[in-house]
């Protein structure tokens, strides 16, 4: 066990449910197990660059698991390894990982937990190449960081995507309309296959299966020869069709990921309307109503497990990992393992073939 008196903390990337029950974690295991003293940096790497930052104490993460975002702040445009300054000139970008190791040192701190997706916890690694003491916990809605079965927040989030197809079954029903939900996930299509089995849909199109028009074609028509006159599509904000690309909403120069997904439930939307002409077709872009609002409790747990297990591994000195969870054990996994690759659905896997045999369609041939 190695003696830790002082550990920093902070949260980067998009914001998802769960952020405040891991900091409640990490802050209360550690100060009442340990007697460690805790300290947040405020909007995630630009804090530790600036040196910005709260103590934290138990008073201050009372009563915070059940509340989304996180009382931190977050970013996903602040790289100190490439730090983006607006200059008269343009965009400045400098190496201010120096500059932040020496914050850290300064104020006197054994090392860093670091919450967040693969662009966070991929910077994480790179401090701890640097001779920083880091752990990291998987965050991210879109379920797609290798090393781990599950990050908090998805569950939220597939339960957010649920809510909303319960509420467009409805009104498709009753107009006789194909409805589409676009949803969230980045590269991967696990909220859209969790959300679409959960909340019934008819089609599902997901980056790792790429789709045809005539196929989504030929399944609405089936649909209406046994008497439904309506459909639901949820679409993957990643998914694009056999040949094509995906859409691209937004470039953001000043961002790790600067690419933005989203506009193809409008495409799918258009093409459809060619093929079928006498049926009305209505588009829903659920975007961060995903990321917002109180995490279910499934999250609520695992951001609790997930914050006392970064401590306890900081404690043993299992430094350059990241907690995971793995069946039903939370374990430790490098955090080059971790951050290695993306984690995508399996088009031949079970939850796939699963949703075949109950007839929904993946818009492949």
């Amino acid at each position: 066990m190695t003696k830790v008196r002082h550990i920093g903390i902070l949260t980067g990337g998009g914001d998802c449910p769960g952020l405040n029950a891991v900091i409640r974690a990490i802050t209360k295991s550690a100060i009442i197990k340990y007697g460690i003293e805790v300290i947040g940096f405020m909007d995630g790497f630009r804090g530790l660059v600036e040196n910005n930052y709260m103590a934290l104490d138990l008073r201050q993460v009372s009563g915070i698991s059940h509340t989304g975002g996180t009382i931190l702040g977050t970013s996903n445009r602040d790289n100190p390894f490439a730090f983006i300054t607006v200059t008269q000139e343009g965009l400045l970008k400098t190496d201010e990982s120096d500059r932040a190791i020496s914050n850290l040192k300064h104020l006197g701190l054994d090392g860093l937990i670091v919450i967040g997706g693969d662009g966070t916890l991929n910077i994480a690694n790179q401090f701890y190449e640097k001779g920083i003491s880091v752990v990291g916990v998987p965050k991210t809605i879109d379920n797609d960081l290798s090393g781990t079965d599950v990050t908090f927040g998805f569950n939220t989030a597939v339960n957010t995507a649920s809510e909303a197809l319960d509420r467009l079954h409805t009104t498709a029903e009753s107009h006789h309309r194909v409805m589409i939900l676009e949803v969230m996930g980045r590269y991967a299509g696990w909220i859209a296959l969790h959300a679409g089995i959960s909340g019934s849909a008819d089609v599902i199109l997901i980056p790792e299966i790429p789709f045809s028009i005539e196929a989504i074609r030929r399944k609405i028509a089936q649909r209406y020869r046994q008497g439904k006159k309506f459909s639901i599509i949820v679409v993957a904000e990643g998914a694009f069709p056999i040949g094509g690309e995906m859409v691209i909403q937004n470039y953001v120069p000043t961002s790790h990921d600067p690419i933005r997904l989203g506009g193809i439930g409008e495409k799918v939307a258009e093409d459809l309307g060619k093929v079928l002409r006498d049926v009305e077709i209505r588009v829903t872009v659920l975007g961060h109503l995903q990321r917002g609002g109180s995490p279910i409790p499934f999250d609520r747990i695992l951001g609790t497990r997930y914050g006392v297990a970064a401590v306890e591994a900081f404690v043993r000195g299992e430094y350059g990992t990241m907690v995971s969870l793995q069946g039903n054990e939370i374990k430790s996994v490098p955090l080059v393992e971790a951050i290695k690759e993306i984690r995508k659905v399996d088009p031949n896997g079970d939850l796939v073939q699963a949703a075949r045999s109950i007839g929904i369609s993946f818009g492949d041939p």
